[in-house]
């Protein structure tokens, strides 16, 4: 089977970005800057051969995919397995409100148990990780040979870069993961590699922000 080709896009900013709000499952629309982000990326695609966009179904997401599906005349699927990680109870505060209210939990988040979740319906990052990578593998391989893009958020494109490099769910992040930034990887069956990762220069007269709330 040929490789596919990916795009992986996270979503614009959004003001819970900038507030360090944890987002989740929460559907938070972009910030102005968010949709400017979005529009910079579409238009640095705009002459890439893409044959499909699959987003996330939360707002953020969606309205990133639709800036690209515009500049590049292709309709978007939408792919609830690429929603973020579902935070449960955590959705809506800030990470030190978290730490300050339920401190052994926030460690646990903090150390990357990947067998937490947290409470009140949490995915922990076991479950998340398999059910972003049963998203990708179910609709790379519709794609054989082509390229295709997918708009999601941080902590998917997290999961994409650990599948693609090796990197265990506890490891130290050391990559980003801004918004609008553009990753690039292959898919076959028996997995993904990384091309290139966070390029952002399309957004060069601004300043993405790295994935601190999701």
């Amino acid at each position: 089977m040929d490789a596919t080709r990916i795009i992986a896009i996270r979503h614009g900013e959004t003001a819970w970005n900038v507030d360090t709000r944890i987002q989740g499952h929460l559907d938070i629309p972009l910030n102005a800057t968010g949709r400017w982000q979005a529009e910079r990326a579409a238009q640095a695609l705009v002459d890439e051969p893409i044959t499909a966009i699959y987003a996330s179904d939360l707002m953020r997401a969606y309205e990133t995919a639709q800036a690209v599906a515009n500049a590049v005349g292709v309709d978007i699927a939408k792919a609830p397995g690429l929603r973020e990680r579902d935070f449960g109870a955590f959705q809506g505060h800030t990470f030190a409100e978290v730490e300050a209210t339920q401190p052994e939990l926030a460690l646990r988040w903090r150390k990357r148990d990947p067998d937490f979740s947290p409470p009140e319906g949490g995915e922990s990052l076991i479950r998340f990780r398999d059910r972003v990578l049963a998203c990708v593998d179910q609709v790379a391989a519709r794609h054989p040979g082509e390229l295709i893009t997918l708009v999601a958020h941080g902590g998917v494109m997290d999961v994409l870069y650990r599948a693609a490099t090796g990197q265990g769910l506890q490891a130290p992040r050391s990559w980003d993961l801004g918004n609008a930034a553009i990753n690039r990887l292959l898919w076959t069956p028996q997995g993904l590699n990384l091309v290139g990762w966070a390029d952002t220069q399309h957004l060069e007269t601004n300043t993405a922000l790295d994935e601190t709330s999701t």
